[in-house]
C-alpha cells in the first residue's frame, strides 16, 4: 500500500482515537473534581501527547531518531500555532486574558527544557549514564521539578474544591452517588480503550512517514517537524477548541503548555530506547533551529498571557498574528536548511 495512504489512514485513526482519549479524560477530571489547569497540564496533556510517545518510541526502533525528535520540536511549534488559532477566531473572548497567571509557570517550564535541549544538540555532548544521555537525564529531572513547582502553586485550590465536593457529595443520596461512581467507570474504560488503540496505530505512522521521506528525498528532520508533527498534535487541536467553547479556558492553555513541557520530558524516555549513543548527540544539529523556533513562539505566548491586551487591530491579535508569522517562517527555514 501507498506510503501516503497509509500515513493518512493511520493519522486518521490516531486523531480520533486521541480524540477520544481526551474526552473521556476530561470526564474523569469532572468527576474526580480535578481544576482546569492541573487537568489540562497534566491528565489532558499526557493523554494527547500519548501519539507523539508512541510514534517516537516506533521511530527509535525503525533507526529514525531524527523523525522522532524532530516529531517533538515540531509538536511543540505546531502546539503554539493552535494557540494563536483558537484566541485569533474566538471573537467573544481572548484566551490569554481568560487563562490564570500559573499558566506562565508552565510556559516557563516548557521554554527552559526546549533550550536545555537544543544546547546539548547543539554541543554534541557524548556522555551517558546506566546508557542514558546526560541531557536526557537532566531534562527529565528539571521536568519533574518543575512540574513539583506547579503542583505546589495549585495545591491551595484544589484543596477548597475538594472541600467543596465533600460538602456537596454530603447533600446527594446514595443513587447519585452510585452514579457518579458509574460513570467514572465508563470513562475509565473508554480512556483505556482509546489509549489501546493508539498503541496499535502509532507504529503504522512512524513506518510510513519513514518511507515518505526516503521516497521524497526531504528527510527525516523536516519530515518529522512538519508532516508527523502536525499528525500527532491533531488531538491537541480537537481538546483545546472543544475546551474554549466550553468556557474551559484553562483546560485548553493548560493542556498545549503542558504538552510543550512534557514532549521534553519525552526524550527521557526515547533516550532509553535510543542505541547506541545518547540520543541528542547523534540527532541533526537542524533541530536546535526548530528549537529555538519553539522557544520564540512559546514566549509570544507567555508575553500574551501576561500583558493580556485588550484591544484587537483591524480585528486582528496582535500577538497571535505574530506567533502565526513566525511560525511560517520558521517552518520556511527548516525546509530550506533540510536535514538528515
Amino acid at each position: 500500500m501507498n506510503s501516503w495512504i497509509i500515513f493518512l489512514l493511520s493519522a486518521a485513526v490516531i486523531i480520533l482515537a486521541g480524540t477520544k482519549l481526551s474526552h473521556y479524560g476530561d470526564q474523569i477530571a469532572e468527576l474526580t473534581g480535578l481544576g482546569g489547569l492541573w487537568v489540562g497540564m497534566v491528565l489532558l496533556a499526557g493523554a494527547t501527547s500519548l501519539p507523539e510517545l508512541l510514534t517516537d518510541i516506533s521511530a527509535i526502533w525503525l533507526q529514525a531518531p531524527d523523525l522522532a525528535v524532530g516529531d517533538l520540536f515540531g509538536s511543540n511549534m505546531a502546539n503554539m500555532l493552535i494557540l494563536a488559532i483558537i484566541d485569533l477566531f474566538h471573537r467573544e473572548k481572548r484566551v490569554w486574558q481568560q487563562a490564570a497567571y500559573e499558566h506562565t509557570l508552565t510556559a516557563a517550564l516548557a521554554i527552559a527544557l526546549t533550550g536545555l535541549a537544543g544546547i546539548f544538540i547543539f554541543c554534541r555532548v557524548n556522555v551517558e549514564l546506566w546508557g542514558v544521555g546526560l541531557g536526557s537525564i537532566l531534562i527529565a529531572i528539571i521536568y519533574v521539578f518543575g512540574m513539583r513547582v506547579v503542583y505546589r502553586q495549585e495545591d491551595m485550590r484544589r484543596r477548597q474544591r475538594e472541600r467543596e465536593r465533600m460538602v456537596e457529595a454530603g447533600d446527594r443520596d446514595h443513587d447519585a452517588i452510585l452514579s457518579s461512581r458509574t460513570h467514572l467507570q465508563r470513562a475509565s474504560i473508554g480512556f483505556a480503550v482509546a489509549a489501546f488503540v493508539i498503541v496499535l496505530a502509532a507504529p503504522f505512522l512512524a513506518t510510513s512517514a519513514k518511507a515518505i521521506a526516503e521516497e521524497t528525498g526531504i528527510g527525516t528532520t523536516f519530515i518529522g517537524t512538519s508532516l508527523v508533527a502536525a499528525a500527532t498534535s491533531l488531538p491537541e487541536l480537537v481538546s483545546s477548541l472543544a475546551a474554549v467553547r466550553l468556557g474551559a479556558f484553562d483546560l485548553a492553555v493548560g493542556n498545549l503548555f503542558g504538552s510543550n513541557a512534557l514532549n521534553m520530558g519525552m526524550l527521557f524516555l526515547l533516550d532509553v530506547v535510543q542505541h547506541p549513543g545518547p540520543l541528542l548527540s547523534v540527532v541533526s544539529v537542524t533541530h536546535t533551529v526548530a528549537a529555538l523556533i519553539a522557544i520564540l513562539l512559546m514566549s509570544i505566548g507567555l508575553m500574551g498571557i501576561i500583558y493580556r491586551a485588550e484591544k484587537r487591530f483591524l480585528f486582528i491579535e496582535p500577538d497571535s498574528a505574530l506567533m502565526i508569522l513566525s511560525y511560517a517562517l520558521g517552518m520556511w527555514a527548516l525546509f530550506h536548511l533540510g536535514g538528515e
